[in-house]
């Protein structure tokens, strides 16, 4: 059976479909990513062309360097992907509709990497900042983030 993996982003006006493995997943420090992702790395995974299809909206890509092009939402700015005209389109795994389906295998420009980042793990938890079912059901009222799956309509009834 052929792996399916959908996405976008965040507010809906650009979605993808994907269908069999999401090859070389991976987390990259290079500087550019970081820039690009406003975060201290980017999570890529590859799609053969021929495997992947825009379902919804056209992104909008910023020529990074010479010999890459990145996708992103030109409404929300979400990056969705890296395309280094290879035989395949990196997305960002965080845009997948179940991130959690593709676990990155390896890193890769390690040196970028912050040097403090092994110890995340050990900051002290704020449970203060953690969500209740209320607040969650408070944020889906007001959200205007696209659900984490295919919607016949865009944007959806009521949101704008």
């Amino acid at each position: 059976m052929t792996q399916l993996h959908t996405g976008g982003c965040q507010c809906g006006a650009v979605r993808y479909r994907a269908e069999g493995e999401v090859g070389f997943p991976h987390v990259c420090h290079c500087r550019m990513c970081q820039k690009a992702a406003g975060n201290y790395f980017m999570p890529f995974g590859g799609v053969k062309y021929e495997n992947f299809t825009l379902t919804r909206g056209q992104p909008t890509w910023f020529q990074s360097s010479a010999n890459v092009r990145r996708g992103f939402c030109g409404q929300c700015g979400t990056p969705l992907f890296y395309d280094g005209g290879h035989d395949h389109i990196s997305i960002t795994l965080g845009s997948l509709d179940e991130p959690e389906s593709v676990k990155p295998e390896l890193q890769t420009n390690h040196p970028r990497k912050m040097i403090w980042f092994g110890e995340l793990d050990t900051l002290p938890h704020d449970e203060r900042m953690d969500t209740s079912a209320e607040d969650d059901a408070d944020i889906a009222r007001s959200s205007r983030q696209h659900s984490d799956h295919d919607t016949s309509e865009w944007p959806a009834e009521g949101r704008s």
